[in-house]
Parts: structure tokens; C-alpha cells; sequence
């Protein structure tokens, strides 16, 4: 009878736990015996890390090709429910209704949502680049401020949130609001954000660095301060302060899908399971964590992946491995991931590039930005539809970042 790999979630980890197993299967020749459905609404990745970009082209390329090419079925649907004693899934299809499969392994890679603080008016009028579909109404809602009377609340985006994602949409902001509204519009860019200050996450060199980049870009910071209440004209921070303001972006983090929670075991502050070396689920027989549902250790050193495509990518290649290993009689593999670079998209000024967990300024300005523009066009996108080409990449000994 054949063994069923179930793969939840069609992003970085999922696309590479696909490719890997199917890899795995490859090398110990049990494609007869094994095979590896993708379950997913569409057979697109979501690149998610661009999102905060002004042009949102190429962000959801379709990989149908190279899950053909390597012999992965999709199922277009969304997972509703996981008996992990069972062993089953409940998937609801794109078609309508609903189907119970069965899996011998299940890899879950369905990713991470924007986390939203309990914030009276965040729901109703706040602003996101989380999915694409979000980034896009994020993008016709600038693109239409155009056709109101300009006033300081038309004239202002407000940040709340200095993560990577909060900085880079703060960076960018100035110029998308000046190519929207008209270049000699008196626009204001704030950035709200509770450390003691904006960048101080990244560390004290690197957090120069930005708060000199976002000086530069024309973005204001309001630091060691949170945004209390948010309405259609503006927002109210934790001091009284009240900024005017058309358009708020929420950037506050992100939390492991909602679903993780049915899955036995223990977990961290943001939702993720915690795994083993080999990303088990250590209290779910068969079942794999990967991506932004899984906490697992770097190295040796204390270090843990970070909810990142960077890290997404590796360990979605050794998860699907190791899903395809047990069955096939293959040796494991544990994940590590020693190296650690960020690269910040800083707009016009440029970008910041760091290596090490210290976050050492490696390259800045345009230097940096040539690496960013490179990350973002080659790298974290799925290679051509070619199966060695792709087996090759899929490696669980593959390194992204040299």
C-alpha cells in the first residue's frame, strides 16, 4: 500500500519540504511506494519579504511546473482540523466541501499570521503587507488618497512596529506617498514603536545605522511609546500624543498559524512548536514542524531560527527530508543553520547587511542594496521547472547563504 507524505502549506518551507522529500524518495527508489501531496489554497509561493515593496509584481509565481516536474501531487484547499492520534486531516477544498486524508507523515509548513494587538480600531482601519492581498489594498488605498483634499491626516502614514518589516515599509513610505500625492506634498512619515529605541532590537551598531537611514528617508520616530487607539483620521500613542493620520501599517510581529495549536507538544510565546534536531513534533507521532511553526536550535551556541525566509528555507528542506527518510529507510538528518546574516531594505538610502547573531555592519548604502536586490530577485525565488536542478538545491546540506 502506498505511504501518503502530506505537506500543509505551499510557501518557503513547504515548497522546499516538497522538493526534498520528494528527493529522498528518489535516492532510496521508492517511488511506487511513497507519495508526497502538497495541500495548499493555490500552487503559488507568496513572497512574502517583498511585500512591503511599492510594485507588487512577481509576488506569488506559480510552481505548479516544479512540483510536476518532480513528481509532487496539489491539492487546492485549506486545512481545517488535525487528529494527530488519528492521523488525519480535514481539508477544505477550493472546490467546496470537504475531504479526510489520511497521511503517514505530515509535514506543517502553513506559516505565520500578522499578530494584532488587542488595540480598539486596529481591525477596522489599520493597514498591513502580510499577504499579498493585504499589500494590495494597502496599495490602492495610497494610490486613491490622491483624489482627497490634501490635508496633514491624507498627508501622513504612521508605522507602528520597527521589525524588519516595519522599518522596511517606513523607508519606503516617504516616496510612495510623494509618487502618489505629488512630489512637492509636504508628507510625514512616523514610526511608533515600544523599545527605548527604534532599531534597538538590531543591536547598537546596526541600530545607528538605521536610525541614521530612516533620518535621511524623512521618517520620524516615536520610540518607548504604543499606539493606544487608531481611527480613520489618525492615532492615539501611550503619551496623549495624537498624530493625524489616513493611513496606519500595522508591523507588530507575527504569530504561528492558528491550527499549530492542535498539535500536541509544547510551545514558545509566539505559537511555535518546539522540535527536535530533527524537527519532529516530539509529542505528535509523524508529524514534522517547519518554517514559522517550528522553534529549533541553530547551533550549538543557543541560537534558534528566527520566523524569517532564510531560515524557512533550510528548514523546510530538512524537514521533508527526514519525513521521507523514516519511511524510506534513509538515515535522518538533523538541522542546523550556523549562519546568520539580515539584510534591511532601508528605501532610498540604501540597504543594511550583517552577519553573525551579533549582527556585525557587514555593507551599507548602495553596497548593501545591491545584496538586497539580489536576495530578492534570485535567491528566495523557486528555480526553473528542471528536476536535478531542483533535486540539487533541495539538499538538506544546502547552503543558502555562503
Amino acid at each position: 500500500m502506498t505511504q501518503k507524505i502530506v505537506i500543509a502549506g505551499s510557501g518557503f518551507a513547504g515548497f522546499w519540504a516538497a522538493v526534498s522529500a520528494m528527493r529522498a524518495i528518489n535516492i532510496a527508489g521508492k517511488h511506487d511506494e511513497i507519495e508526497v501531496l502538497m495541500v495548499s489554497p493555490t500552487p503559488t509561493v507568496t513572497i512574502r519579504p517583498r511585500l512591503y515593496e511599492a510594485v507588487l509584481e512577481n509576488m506569488n509565481p506559480d510552481i505548479s511546473a516544479q512540483l510536476a516536474a518532480v513528481g509532487v501531487r496539489h491539492l487546492a484547499g485549506t486545512v481545517e482540523r488535525i487528529d494527530a492520534a488519528a492521523k488525519t486531516l480535514t481539508v477544505a477544498l477550493a472546490t467546496g466541501g470537504s475531504l479526510e486524508l489520511v497521511y503517514d507523515r505530515l509535514v506543517w509548513a502553513t506559516g505565520s499570521r500578522l499578530s494584532v494587538p488587542a488595540v480598539p480600531g486596529f481591525a477596522e482601519y489599520g493597514f498591513n503587507v502580510d499577504t499579498l492581498e493585504s499589500a494590495q489594498r494597502l496599495d490602492a488605498h495610497i494610490k486613491a488618497l490622491a483624489a482627497k483634499p490634501s490635508t496633514p491626516a491624507r498627508n501622513t502614514a504612521v508605522v507602528v512596529g520597527a521589525g524588519l518589516t516595519g522599518l522596511e515599509s517606513a523607508a519606503e513610505m516617504p516616496q510612495r506617498l510623494r509618487d502618489a500625492l505629488g512630489k512637492d506634498e509636504n508628507v510625514r512619515v512616523v514610526i511608533v514603536d515600544s523599545a527605548p529605541e527604534v532599531g534597538a532590537g538590531m543591536g547598537a551598531e546596526p541600530g545607528a545605522v538605521i536610525r541614521q537611514a530612516l533620518a535621511e528617508c524623512g521618517v520620524e520616530a516615536r520610540a518607548g511609546l504604543r499606539v493606544s487607539a487608531i481611527d480613520a483620521e489618525g492615532v492615539m500613542l501611550s503619551n496623549g500624543e495624537r498624530i493625524a493620520a489616513n493611513t496606519v501599517i500595522l508591523a507588530a510581529g507575527v504569530r504561528a498559524h492558528p491550527l499549530t495549536e492542535q498539535i500536541p507538544g509544547e510551545r514558545d510565546g509566539s505559537g511555535r512548536v518546539i522540535g527536535d534536531a530533527f524537527l519532529r513534533a516530539p509529542a505528535a507521532a509523524g508529524i514534522f514542524v517547519t518554517g514559522d511553526t517550528v522553534k529549533a536550535a541553530t547551533d550549538d551556541l543557543g541560537n534558534h531560527n528566527l520566523m524569517t525566509c532564510q531560515h524557512a528555507m533550510s528548514l523546510g528542506r530538512v524537514a521533508g527530508h527526514n519525513a521521507a527518510a523514516e519511511l524510506a529507510g534513509l538515515p535522518t538528518h538533523p538541522y542546523s543553520q550556523p549562519k546568520y546574516v539580515t539584510c534591511l531594505d532601508l528605501g532610498p538610502w540604501g540597504a543594511l547587511y550583517t552577519e553573525g547573531w551579533d549582527r556585525q555592519v557587514r555593507f551599507t548604502r548602495q553596497e548593501g542594496k545591491k545584496i538586497k536586490q539580489e536576495i530578492n530577485t534570485q535567491w528566495i525565488y523557486p528555480p526553473a521547472a528542471d528536476r536535478e536542478a531542483l533535486f540539487a538545491v533541495a539538499n538538506p546540506d544546502f547552503v543558502i547563504v555562503p
